[in-house]
Formats: structure tokens, sequence, C-alpha cells
């Protein structure tokens, strides 16, 4: 079974970034990072920035918008960074969680146990 991403062309993923194998130093993108199309596709538009628009309808994270097109997260994040540079899509950052009580959590667990 092959894995998104793994057996494009090396070629292809070339030409999808312009030769880049990073995002533009900066940009917030990491796995769970919500990205949010800021406006519609327009007519001439690389195709993958197209579907990422779509997507990103709704806040998506990067993870799921790499999945979907198919291509390493490394690539998404590339194209990311060019749409978030032209201001067509933005990055939301997920709330962290409180600190979690690891005293509540033992509790859990223990209650779990007695079931």
């Amino acid at each position: 079974m092959s894995r998104p991403g793994r057996d494009d062309s090396p070629d292809r993923l070339y030409t999808l970034t312009g030769g880049r194998s990073r995002s533009a130093p900066g940009t917030p993108f990491d796995l769970v990072t919500l990205v949010v199309a800021e406006c519609d596709p327009v007519p001439g538009m690389q195709s993958e920035h197209t579907t990422i628009l779509r997507l990103t309808e709704r806040p998506t994270a990067v993870v799921e918008i790499a999945a979907e097109l198919g291509l390493p997260v490394s690539i998404t994040k590339v194209l990311l960074s060019d749409l978030l540079t032209a201001g067509r899509v933005s990055a939301l950052q997920p709330h962290k969680a409180a600190m979690i009580d690891l005293d509540i959590l033992e509790q859990v667990l223990v209650g779990l146990r007695n079931l």
C-alpha cells in the first residue's frame, strides 16, 4: 500500500513548490494550526491553492489539508505559506489546554480500573 505523497514524482513536488522544500521563515504552521480562507479562488490560480481555499472555508488543520491533497505535510506548508503571504488565508493556533492536574488523572484511572 502506498502512502500519500511518498510515491509522487520528485519532479512534481519540485514544480508545485517552485523548488522550495521549506515554508518561509516565521510562518506559523504546524500540524494542528487551523487555516481559514480569506477569499475565494480566482481564475488562473494554481490548482492546489484553489483546493486549499475550498477546503478552508471553515477552519481546517494543516494535517487535514495535507491528507486531502495527498501531499506531504512539508509541501503543504510551503503552499500554505504562499497563500498566507498573499493574504488569501489566515492561520489560527488552537488554544492550549489548561494545566492538567495529575492527581485528578490518577483518580480517574483508579476509578476506571475499579469498574
